[in-house]
């Protein structure tokens, strides 16, 4: 019964259905107290829902438990730098098990540059959530859905991609994973226009700086090729 409960509950919280995360963990600690599993989902949806006291709570309670948790310590240590601070939060969005499912050509893990402000900005952040791609200049940044600037992707994808989208690409973006001195963002086409169709967004040899034609004025497909795919020797 409990592992159908911890199914749902789960569930609940890939949906960024806080409200019934919480219910759902609540029911499985009145049958067993000292679920740490349940205390962390719980704690968590607190913090989604902004109780940031009752997930702190919470996450006090499953370290009495088990003192070396590495969940509860490291959701503590973010709730306890935001003292002071108004939160900034991305506004969650509709999640799946797929959201990182990775598709060759399609997707791909960065890890992000310059990064943005610790306190501000990326204490507020959580693996899944959505951040946007902003194009900036020669260079590619990410920031939340509420304009703060999360950090920047390497030049030589930000390139390629600055590229891709002018030819009228589509893309989104997801925290992959997040710790004290490292962000990594899960890139994914979304769309790719037809005359793109057999031109992959990612390639997983070395992407180089790549000279660009304006769209306006390809006419063939096979000058697009050359534009995105001239290598290092150029």
């Amino acid at each position: 019964m409990n592992n159908d409960l911890a199914q749902q509950a789960i569930t609940a919280a890939l949906a960024a259905n806080w409200e019934e995360a919480v219910k759902l963990n609540k029911l499985i600690l009145r049958k067993n107290k000292i679920n740490i599993d349940a205390l962390n989902r719980l704690a968590r949806a607190y913090s989604e829902l902004g109780d940031l006291e009752r997930a702190k709570k919470n996450a006090k309670r499953a370290l009495k438990i088990d003192k070396y948790n590495n969940i509860a310590t490291k959701s503590l240590e973010k709730w306890e730098n935001l003292k002071g601070i108004s939160i900034v939060k991305t506004t969650p969005t509709s999640s799946s098990s797929e959201m990182f499912l990775e598709e060759a050509g399609k997707t791909k893990i960065l890890k992000l540059l310059n990064l943005g402000a610790k306190d501000k900005v990326l204490n507020n952040l959580d693996t899944g959530d959505e951040v946007t791609l902003a194009i900036r200049g020669h260079r590619a940044c990410l920031i939340t859905l509420n304009g703060a600037y999360v950090g920047r992707l390497p030049d030589d994808i930000a390139s390629r991609l600055k590229k891709l989208i002018k030819y009228g690409n589509e893309y989104n973006a997801h925290i992959k994973s997040i710790d004290k001195e490292e962000v990594c963002v899960f890139l994914r086409e979304t769309k790719r226009v037809k005359e793109l169709e057999d031109i992959p967004s990612f390639s997983t040899d070395k992407v180089n700086y790549i000279a660009f034609t304006p769209p306006e004025l390809v006419h063939d497909k096979s000058e697009i090729k050359k534009s995105l795919n001239k290598e290092e020797d150029e």
